[in-house]
């Protein structure tokens, strides 16, 4: 049985809530700001609370999460018709699956469910982070708003999407761009003590050797695993050790894309409700989190 016919099912039981004297009764929805989905091919968000037990939910018929994730840019909108329902149980607790299992959950027992076609108006915008250990805004080098044309190595990834800002083939976030994680960048690390934070300096130990070519052991496009002087550290970082191997090629990179999916139902049609248009939250989902690889150019 597919999840689609449980839902359909569901939808089927649709009962009149009424006072005896024939008022209806007007219902205050109160749910957290968050929602889930589930679904391959019809897609579905939902949300449940308990005490008392309730969901609310939007099914999109022919509708995946990828349809929503696919688009050029920073941002974008979609429109999309569905059925909307608000379900009241008798349960005094719900499942984590009550919508994504793909047989219903026996011990469901539905109250009552009220079913509006309605429209949800999803909204999307893409963050992307080198998760580097410096926040975007503080790799605005030349402080001019534009963080897309700082670049300090010239390999076409600008400093907020580049796990390795000076291209030394040490990882920024190895190199204590924040020491004390306070969010302020004053007290860098600067080993050679020129006024350029190891960050961004391509020459941390000012020995006239570029640390990327300081790999005196390996050659793995990682310098921090050659140490000649264990007592001081990796070479790189010893003024007194200058043998050069000439690098090639940057180390691999990556960064991550955080999607983040607001949605809001429009065009209820429930005489229980107050409302007829509903904001129904922040969309919490793992698969709005993906790394893109990326190619820096060599120079």
């Amino acid at each position: 049985m597919k999840k689609s016919f449980f839902i359909a099912t569901l939808a089927s039981l649709l009962f009149s809530w009424s006072c005896n004297d024939g008022d209806i009764i007007t219902v205050e929805i109160d749910f957290d700001d968050t929602f889930k989905a589930c679904g391959e091919t019809d897609l579905v968000f939902y949300k449940t609370k308990e005490e008392p037990a309730e969901s609310l939910s939007f099914l999109m018929t022919k509708f995946k999460i990828s349809d929503i994730l696919n688009f050029e840019g920073d941002e974008n909108s979609i429109t999309k018709t569905g059925v909307f329902n608000y379900r009241t149980y008798n349960n005094s607790s719900l499942p984590n699956d009550l919508f994504c299992s793909d047989i219903p959950p026996s011990e469901v027992i539905i109250n009552q469910d009220y079913e509006s076609n309605s429209t949800a108006i999803i909204n999307v915008s893409l963050g992307k982070d080198d998760n580097d250990g410096i926040p975007a805004a503080l790799e605005d080098i030349n402080g001019n708003g534009n963080l897309d044309d700082d670049d300090t190595d010239n390999d076409g990834i600008p400093n907020y999407l580049d796990i390795d800002d000076d291209g030394d083939n040490v990882l920024t976030k190895d190199e204590k761009p924040d020491p004390d994680g306070d969010g302020f960048l004053s007290d860098a690390q600067d080993t050679d003590d020129d006024g350029t934070p190891d960050y961004l300096d391509n020459d941390d130990d000012g020995d006239g050797v570029l640390t990327r070519d300081e790999e005196t052991d390996t050659t793995d496009q990682n310098p921090r695993n050659d140490v000649s002087d264990s007592a001081i550290g990796p070479d790189f970082l010893n003024k007194d050790i200058a043998i050069e191997v000439t690098a090639t090629t940057y180390r691999a990179h990556s960064v991550v894309l955080d999607y983040l999916v607001t949605v809001k139902i429009t065009g209820i049609s429930l005489e229980i409700l107050s409302q007829d248009e509903l904001d129904f939250g922040i969309l919490e989902d793992s698969r709005l989190t993906k790394t893109e690889k990326l190619n820096p150019v060599f120079n």
